[in-house]
């Protein structure tokens, strides 16, 4: 098989996801057509050599709907023969894109694929498509469905987490995040939205606070003892049967953000990279995904890098640097622990309960984060991975060239 190969990446800032966000008058398909711009005046690629482009969105609806990836392309003024998909994994849709997109290169079909995604949170929340999983009270009560919120605070409850342990893993990401935005390690790679006159939008992660406290964070109520008071914490304490009650410790400031971005990643062969004169900066040596129990639903992270790990001969000791998706706190706290991992070298820049978690974006924004980290600490190889709703689990491994 051919290898696949990362020749570039570029994501807009994340935007506060609320209707006085940065990014929040910038169309979803806005933020493609930015991105997409950038991607071909940064090397000067002929777009006609793309054979497809695949987008990840978790909530494709309404603006991003019909298939926003061949929109995006179109609007973006690329070469019409460069096709386009829109798929969901949920949380893990931006890095399920590159995955697919390495797997295209590797079989030979195609030689160079741009994947990413993108969400608009701040115009089309969370839930706007529904599904039976949530929607449906049959299908709702046969999985044992809880809110995220719940199964997060389950597994601390479970692994012995206080709100402390989880307080202070929050502040780190917020102090990593603000520090490597100052240190302009974050630069390279961002693309300011612009609106059609030419105004600068946004240009940095929006959401930092360089401020936080423990003290702040002490004062902010739990998020998910109410609904878990309505009949959630009883239904995953019947799948959990050995925990008494659930202690709710995590809340706005320790779970990821709510935001506005897009990402997007150049894959490709050795043969469609040298066809463009592109550099190969990393290669996508191995992908996973697993199923994991759904109730609890956050666990997936684990079991997704021991089979990625396993598939390729290495130990968790192996990898220089991982990049664990912080949906809530508890996530990269337990993922690490799992895997004998020192937090050091998780999520060295923060994360996305800093500068938050644009559903169908963030699994390209943390390899493409973690590209740049290794380039810049002339380091080896990492791995990103996510949690996923419905209980499943993502892994991907890359190593520089």
């Amino acid at each position: 098989m051919s290898e696949a190969f990362i020749y570039d990446h570029v994501r807009t800032p994340r935007g506060k996801g609320k209707k006085d966000g940065g990014l929040h008058q910038a169309a979803p398909i806005w933020l493609l057509r930015t991105l997409l711009q950038a991607l071909q005046q940064r090397s000067q690629l002929d777009t006609a050599l793309v054979d497809d482009v695949v987008l990840g969105c978790v909530t494709p609806v309404g603006e991003q709907g019909a298939d926003i990836a061949r929109t995006a392309v179109l609007d973006a003024e690329w070469a019409q023969t460069v096709a386009g998909v829109t798929q969901s994994r949920f949380c893990a849709s931006g890095l399920e894109s590159v995955n697919l997109a390495a797997m295209k290169v590797m079989s030979g079909w195609e030689e160079l694929v741009v994947a990413g995604g993108v969400e608009s949170m701040s115009r089309w929340p969370m839930g706007s498509d529904g599904g039976a999983w949530v929607m449906d009270p049959r299908v709702n009560q046969k999985t044992g469905f809880v809110p995220q919120g719940i199964g997060a605070d389950l597994i601390a409850t479970l692994e012995g987490f206080s709100r402390g342990d989880v307080d202070g893993f929050a502040l780190r990401s917020h102090q990593r995040a603000a520090a490597a935005r100052a240190a302009g390690h974050f630069a390279r790679s961002i693309v300011p939205v612009k609106d059609i006159a030419g105004l600068t939008m946004l240009d940095q992660d929006e959401t930092i606070r360089a401020n936080a406290s423990l003290e702040a964070m002490a004062r902010l109520e739990p998020s998910f003892a109410t609904i878990g008071q309505m009949g959630f914490d009883a239904t995953a304490l019947r799948r959990y049967t050995t925990v008494e009650r659930i202690e709710h410790v995590h809340h706005a400031g320790n779970s990821s953000g709510i935001v506005d971005g897009a990402a997007l990643m150049l894959v490709g062969n050795a043969e469609g990279g040298r066809r463009a004169g592109l550099k190969p900066r990393a290669r996508i040596r191995m992908a996973s995904v697993i199923g994991s129990e759904p109730t609890i639903m956050l666990t997936g992270p684990t079991p997704a890098c021991r089979k990625l790990l396993a598939k390729v001969g290495m130990a968790a000791s192996d990898v220089d640097l991982w990049e664990v998706n912080e949906a809530f706190a508890a996530v990269p706290m337990k993922t690490a622990r799992d895997l004998g991992v020192d937090l050091d070298r998780v999520n060295v820049n923060g994360g996305a309960i800093a500068m938050g978690h644009p559903l169908g974006a963030t699994g390209c924004v943390i390899l493409g984060t973690l590209l740049d980290e290794l380039e810049r600490r002339d380091l080896s190889t990492g791995v990103a991975t996510l949690c996923v709703g419905g209980g499943m689990g993502i892994a991907t491994l890359i190593e520089r060239v």
